[in-house]
């Protein structure tokens, strides 16, 4: 395990809440071959949080996935700062206005404490673009990365 990580479910999400999300990675993956992974921590270390994202990015070895399709959402919860940090496959295709559009999305929620139903809503629109992009094959495909939410320190 990463020394970066500690558990800090419950202050974050609801039981209820962590299984709605991590349902929402899983069924997303189930159409493509790209990635979602979901990192919640307290406090980013860094001004600019994309930056975070991408250690963090890099840390949980996100970018070695076969096709480079693999999207970070990324949570400070008491700085307030968020980021979706996508591997280069992934980002070309999207192109940046799908990322802006998707970090406000995030934050329109988060206005609302709906931190869940944000993070769900991005999910999904992450994953319809996967899967547009990068479809589900059923010879091929394998998960690459964990479904599960990282919390960070």
């Amino acid at each position: 395990m990463l020394d970066f990580l500690k558990s800090k479910q419950q202050k974050f999400f609801s039981a209820t809440e962590e299984a709605k999300i991590v349902h929402a990675i899983t069924a997303a993956e189930q159409q493509t071959s790209g990635e979602v992974r979901l990192f919640i921590e307290s406090k980013c270390r860094f001004v600019d949080p994309l930056d975070r994202a991408a250690e963090i990015f890099l840390q949980l070895k996100m970018n070695e996935t076969a096709d480079r399709n693999a999207v970070l959402v990324y949570v400070a919860k008491q700085h307030k700062q968020l980021a979706i940090f996508a591997d280069e496959g992934i980002y070309k295709k999207a192109g940046q206005q799908f990322w802006n559009n998707a970090v406000h999305t995030m934050i329109a929620e988060f206005r609302k404490d709906n931190y869940a139903e944000g993070i769900i809503e991005v999910i999904h629109k992450t994953g319809d673009l996967l899967k547009m992009n990068f479809p589900y094959n059923a010879v091929t495909d394998k998960n690459e990365l964990p479904d599960d939410i990282v919390f960070g320190k």
